[in-house]
């Protein structure tokens, strides 16, 4: 079995993971593609990532005095197939100082398909100076599946609040569940061009346009300025996947730029090439 990952497991890097879920690629696929292309790992390391559901967990810390908590929070998201395992909470996008006191914290979750998500367990180890945590809710957001769940809990995970609990398991409030469009995971190719300062270290971003006026969002494609400075150099060939609003079967035009700012922020673009990929890998 080979199982391609070609992703970083650290919380300052990518989603801020430091375990992954990775699904077994077939021997000659491997093959075929160190023979044929150099940039082969990287590509199936966005295989692998196509195959992932990606969920947005914000977790809301409670108003309430010694509410926030300095111990390792973990989480496990339940579906009808199967359960991510075990996944710590340790990069939150929003605050370096995570799970104070009235404060929203964001993280990424990735997992293979386990389903209609159905209860998540979420809890702490109970380590470090103070440790007892007042959880008001989690809100779980799957593009993919094109559904956000809130979690109420209202309570203390504490061993002297309440039940004395440190971990405790919720199920979603059904009139709270919000459902929309899923969104479809598109591998985005960038080739930047052979000339002199082609290279850019902006914040690079895009938006797709389909038929009937129907856009996605503008979507950054590097996840923190580290990425930028990685990506989009001379005579490279960056590819990322990102999940967006479906356009449908035609994209009549995109609309690429970036930020600006910084020192090398000027850009020359050669092209760049779309792939729409489907739930049965097409």
């Amino acid at each position: 079995y080979y199982f391609p990952c070609q992703r970083w497991l650290a919380v300052e890097e990518d989603d801020g993971q430091i375990a992954r879920e990775l699904v077994p690629v077939d021997e000659a696929f491997v093959k075929k593609d160190s023979e044929n292309d150099g940039q082969s790992p990287a590509t199936l390391g966005l295989e692998q990532k196509a195959k992932s559901t990606t969920y947005t967990v914000k977790v809301k810390t409670g108003d309430k005095k010694n509410a926030g908590t300095d111990a390792n929070v973990f989480i496990i998201l339940y579906g009808s197939k199967d359960d991510t395992g075990i996944v710590s909470l340790k990069a939150s996008k929003i605050n370096k100082n995570k799970f104070e006191r009235g404060k929203v914290d964001e993280f990424t979750v990735e997992s293979v398909d386990i389903g209609d998500l159905k209860k998540i367990k979420i809890g702490h180890d109970n380590k470090g100076n103070s440790t007892g945590w007042f959880l008001e809710w989690v809100e779980i957001d799957a593009p993919s599946l094109g559904q956000c769940l809130k979690f109420p809990c209202g309570r203390w995970l504490d061993k002297s609040e309440d039940d004395g609990a440190v971990e405790r398991i919720i199920f979603p409030a059904e009139l709270q569940t919000v459902e929309y469009i899923p969104f479809v995971p598109y591998e985005i190719t960038v080739y930047t061009s052979d000339i002199f300062g082609a290279g850019t270290d902006a914040d690079v971003f895009i938006v797709l346009y389909g038929s009937d006026g129907i856009c996605t969002q503008q979507k950054s494609l590097c996840l923190n300025k580290r990425e930028q400075r990685m990506y989009f150099e001379r005579n490279s060939v960056n590819q990322f996947i990102v999940e967006l609003e479906d356009v449908g079967d035609i994209i009549e035009k995109i609309r690429i730029g970036h930020k600006g700012g910084g020192l090398n922020s000027g850009w020359h673009l050669d092209r760049v090439k779309i792939r729409r990929l489907l739930p049965n890998g097409k």
